[in-house]
């Protein structure tokens, strides 16, 4: 317990050793992981959480990277987490955000950190909204997810975020992608990349098309909002469109905070945390070990057809 007041009280005053180190501790779920949850509890909700999603080689790193930039230039304190596909062998992060990001993670008032999936399908560490309240509660105003590129399996991006922007680029189809991905009924703001591109019109025009049929249609539940989507074109690579972005952002931001929606959605994105938290403790509570070994014994059961595995399982929740 004096252990983990310290580390928050180091973390707290600036401290980004400290901020690593707690971060480490709610990723591995070490013992002071739920220590460091309840003493940052009265410290949260201050900063603005930006989603970045979209399929593979969009440019979401680069976009991440040159918003972080321009962010910290006007004067802002941002967090990067980028959630990358997780090593087979060693749990850790395959790609190389670290790398890429390195030079801006040692700006102050900047700071980046890359996480493992960890086996979660939906984009993201089960792990990386803990790892973003201790951002939160470090003093960081604006916190950037970016997801692994996993397409259609990405969705939950769009509940852990106040924002959420999905990032497209005009070659591959990525207009019918989006479509097919449900990701028209969860990005905030369409990002169409690379717009330097040949196929930039027609992509931004296919996008165009389809917002405006579902805002005729109400085909999508977005067309209920008072928020209606907006499409930039970037070059993120030159720079190009950054500005633009961060305005995007902004006006969403003032839209959700006029209609009272940024505090539903925050809402409801506690109600799923603390859901999940019951779960995993219920879960926790009932694999004792003595469960366990019997689920060892059972498998064979199972395995020669003797008993069916819901039966099993029905036997093993009365015992």
């Amino acid at each position: 317990m004096a252990a983990g007041s310290d580390l928050i009280r180091r973390l707290i005053s600036g401290d980004r050793l400290a901020l690593a180190r707690a971060i480490s501790s709610v990723e591995n779920e070490d013992e002071i992981a739920e220590t460091l949850s309840d003493q940052i509890s009265g410290k949260i909700g201050n900063a603005y959480r930006v989603g970045i999603t979209g399929p593979p080689g969009a440019g979401k790193s680069t976009l991440a990277s040159k918003l972080a930039s321009m962010l910290n230039e006007r004067g802002k304190k941002v967090g990067i987490i980028a959630v990358d596909p997780t090593s087979p062998f060693t749990g850790g992060a395959l790609l190389g955000d670290r790398v890429r990001m390195m030079e801006l993670g040692l700006r102050d008032g900047v700071f980046v950190r890359s996480m493992a999936t960890r086996g979660s399908l939906g984009g993201l560490s089960k792990t990386t909204q803990r790892a973003a309240d201790l951002l939160d509660a470090a003093g960081y105003q604006i916190i950037l997810l970016e997801t692994v590129g996993v397409g259609q399996a990405e969705l939950d991006v769009a509940e852990a975020s106040d924002t959420t922007i999905v990032v497209l680029t005009p070659e591959s189809g990525d207009a019918v992608q989006a479509m097919k991905a449900g990701l028209m009924e969860i990005a905030d703001l369409f990002v169409l990349n690379k717009s330097d591109r040949p196929g930039a019109e027609q992509s931004y025009s296919a996008l165009l098309n389809v917002l405006q049929i579902n805002r005729v249609t109400g085909s999508s539940d977005r067309s209920k909002d008072l928020w209606s989507p907006i499409i930039l074109k970037t070059v993120a690579s030159q720079n190009r469109g950054i500005e633009e972005v961060i305005g995007g952002v902004e006006k969403h931001r003032d839209s959700m905070l006029s209609a009272d929606r940024l505090v539903q959605k925050r809402k409801a994105r506690l109600r799923k945390s603390i859901m999940q938290l019951v779960e995993e403790r219920r879960r926790a509570i009932f694999w004792t070990n003595d469960r366990r070994a019997r689920l060892e014994g059972g498998l064979e059961l199972v395995l020669k057809n003797k008993i069916s595995s819901l039966q099993f399982v029905e036997k093993l929740i009365k015992e």
